[in-house]
């Protein structure tokens, strides 16, 4: 039980990292005013960092969730930012190395 509650953890945590870093991303004229974006992505990281410390096997599952779970972010994200659809790239632009790394914010 404790194995599929980290796995929904991982993929609810990395889509809503996904779609921060989108946002950050195709909207870096919102960068300044949301703080909540950064404060939120460097959190989601800092729990996925706990989680993959605590159920190291979870980590190899990061790409296969970063691929399933992208289109629930990114739809996410444009709901959100009201962007027209072809902004935002139809897969995951970023490796999950990049993804979990507190130095890495992309740039649009």
């Amino acid at each position: 039980a404790l194995g599929k509650r980290d796995r929904r953890e991982l993929e609810r945590r990395l889509e809503v990292l996904v779609m921060h870093l989108l946002k950050w991303c195709y909207q870096p004229e919102r960068r300044t005013r949301s703080r909540s974006w950064r404060s939120t992505i460097r959190e989601q990281r800092r729990r996925l960092a706990r989680l993959l410390q605590d159920s190291p096997s979870l980590r190899s599952e990061v790409p296969m969730f970063l691929d399933d779970g992208y289109p629930h972010a990114r739809g996410k994200a444009l709901d959100e930012t009201a962007l027209p659809p072809e902004t935002l790239p139809p897969t995951c632009p970023w490796m999950a190395a990049q993804v979990l790394d507190d130095a890495f914010w992309p740039e649009g």
